[in-house]
């Protein structure tokens, strides 16, 4: 409760972070965690959660967000999970499995047999289930898998091929593509399944993707309408299309930033690189500079780009984060290979 301020600030701390952990008879760990000034000598921040035992490390989580938080003024993202699709076997017959863990690969968890492949994961926006893609017995089927009951929702099958479902920002809709008759568009459909799908976009060429707006007014998407993969913008029902890429080579995988003021993208001009830009098309900046780094996905502060990277050679995927200087990059562990990573939103 008083730390030894003359003592840290001797040791040249500016800051000074205390816990402690508390077993209970019922299973149950109380832990606390306290932020200090050294220079100001007073306390900046306290908080205290409870967990079961086998939970401890989001004790952890909970306090580094804290911590974060209070020192940077960011919204905090350690406490949060990742989706991927854990890939094993030869490259020709490729076993893709639906997997979660934690934002620092920790507590890792296969959710699907490897049965059916699975693709392009993403947790809904109240963290209870996982949106993807699976091909069972060959027809294209997007599922949401329950977390709590590991019961999973179809929400439409088709016999065409389809791509990247999307949830909307309130979860009420799932936005996905489909190829018919020469032309692949965009469609929306409601989150409970079921209903008639509506067509978003109209040709001509390839249209993909779809990421909505942190408001839920707009959609980014990527289409060829203009003779190579560029970025587009739309209104929520598919009015206003605009082309917003025109910095050169092709750009594909656009997904909005949850704080709305960045598109994060596949820019494809030789190699594959992520990068950013304003939602105006303005500001390019590269994030990575290596072989094939793709489908970026955002921290829930929107301050850390998540993708995966092809190794050359031997093709191997893997998870990589890097921030927005695009100076810090970290590979996150995992048990097999692993690709299409979606960041959910912190944990309530």
């Amino acid at each position: 409760q008083s730390p030894d301020y003359a003592g840290w600030s001797g040791r040249g701390a500016n800051m000074l972070v205390q816990g402690f952990v508390k077993a209970g008879a019922d299973g149950q760990l109380t832990v606390g965690c306290y932020l200090y000034d050294v220079s100001l000598t007073r306390q900046l921040a306290k908080g205290g959660w409870q967990f079961a035992a086998s939970d401890w490390r989001r004790a952890a989580h909970k306090c580094s967000d804290l911590v974060y938080a209070r020192l940077s003024g960011e919204s905090p993202f350690f406490d949060s999970k990742i989706a991927y699709i854990a890939e094993t076997g030869p490259k020709g017959r490729r076993l893709k499995r639906l997997a979660i863990m934690d934002s620092d690969g920790a507590n890792h968890r296969y959710l699907t047999s490897g049965q059916a492949m699975a693709l392009t994961p993403r947790y809904s926006p109240d963290y209870s289930k996982i949106l993807y893609l699976s091909y069972l017995n060959g027809r294209p089927s997007i599922y949401s898998y329950d977390l709590a009951t590991d019961r999973q929702t179809l929400i439409v099958r088709t016999d065409a091929p389809t791509l990247a479902p999307r949830w909307s920002p309130d979860g009420k809709w799932v936005l996905y593509s489909m190829a018919k008759s020469g032309t692949t568009d965009i469609y929306r459909i409601s989150a409970a399944g079921g209903g008639t799908p509506q067509r978003l976009t109209t040709g001509p060429g390839i249209n993909i993707g779809g990421s909505y707006s942190p408001n839920g007014s707009q959609i980014v998407f990527e289409s060829d309408r203009s003779g190579s993969q560029q970025v587009y913008v739309m209104n929520a029902d598919g009015s206003n299309q605009r082309r917003i890429s025109f910095f050169g080579g092709r750009a594909a995988t656009p997904e909005w930033s949850p704080r709305g003021d960045q598109i994060a993208f596949t820019h494809i001009a030789g190699d594959l690189r992520v990068a950013v830009m304003s939602p105006n098309g303005g500001g390019l900046r590269h994030l990575t500079n290596a072989w094939q780094d793709e489908a970026p996905t955002w921290s829930p502060n929107g301050r850390i780009v998540q993708f995966f990277r092809t190794a050359k050679g031997s093709g191997e995927a893997s998870i990589w984060q890097v921030d927005l200087t695009g100076r810090n990059e970290r590979r996150l562990p995992t048990p097999v290979g692993a690709s299409d990573p979606a960041w959910g939103p912190v944990r309530p």
